[in-house]
């Protein structure tokens, strides 16, 4: 090839690159790998980065929760819902047996969770006591299995871990969504469920019942049969 083929050759290359990387079509995390300094560990860097900041930018309202623990619930409509402030100024809940086991229950099962899981665990727990094929007490209901090998109910309760309530301000907010639920609020918050669980677990059961709503990092779901 002539030198001035070699040229003109040259200056092709040169006006075909401008062009793509003037080109709208080109994404941002493209551009961040092609211009970092020399293509090796500072190119993946880049495209790493630009990655990164494309996964960020399209985070769901519900991932953008989970970040933030935990998670403070604007007031709504439903005077149920109330925000972390106004149920720290309440006065103290008080209640007997059943409202003991239920507080326990959402401590340690939902006490990270958004205001409306709270409430979300707090149905399931009622929604078993209320279903035939469950107890028909809050403290069997949340017992049960308790000290068979796999057959708890409720993780906590034998996960050989004393109950040791030490977080007073949740323990006072959850205690008034006890008292709340117990007191006949609405259930209507998840359709009816009887199970839910963490959202980086897949139960057997998961694939069998409905699921009927999700809050925070739990699924909830709606016993069948």
């Amino acid at each position: 090839m002539s030198r001035r083929l070699a040229l003109a050759a040259w200056a092709a290359g040169l006006a075909m690159l401008g062009a793509s990387l003037a080109s709208p079509a080109v994404a941002d995390v493209t551009l961040s790998t092609s211009t970092a300094p020399d293509g090796g560990i500072s190119g993946r860097l880049g495209g790493l980065m630009g990655v990164e900041m494309a996964s960020l930018s399209t985070l769901s309202e519900m991932r953008l929760r989970r970040l933030g623990s935990p998670y403070v619930a604007p007031s709504g409509d439903d005077p149920r819902i109330m925000s972390v402030s106004e149920l720290d100024g309440l006065t103290s809940p008080r209640g007997g047996d059943e409202w003991h086991c239920l507080t326990e229950a959402l401590y340690f099962e939902a006490r990270g969770e958004p205001i409306e899981g709270q409430y979300a665990v707090a149905e399931v727990i009622l929604n078993r006591v209320d279903h035939a094929n469950y107890p028909d007490s809050v403290c069997d209901v949340v017992n049960e299995g308790t000290g068979r090998r796999f057959a708890c109910q409720f993780t906590y309760t034998c996960d050989g871990h004393p109950e040791e309530m030490a977080d007073a301000r949740a323990l006072h907010r959850l205690g008034h969504i006890a008292r709340i639920m117990l007191d006949g609020a609405p259930r209507d918050l998840t359709g009816g469920a009887t199970h839910y669980h963490a959202d980086w677990v897949d139960p057997r059961w998961s694939r069998v019942y409905p699921r009927t709503a999700e809050y925070g990092v739990h699924v909830f779901y709606r016993q069948q049969y």
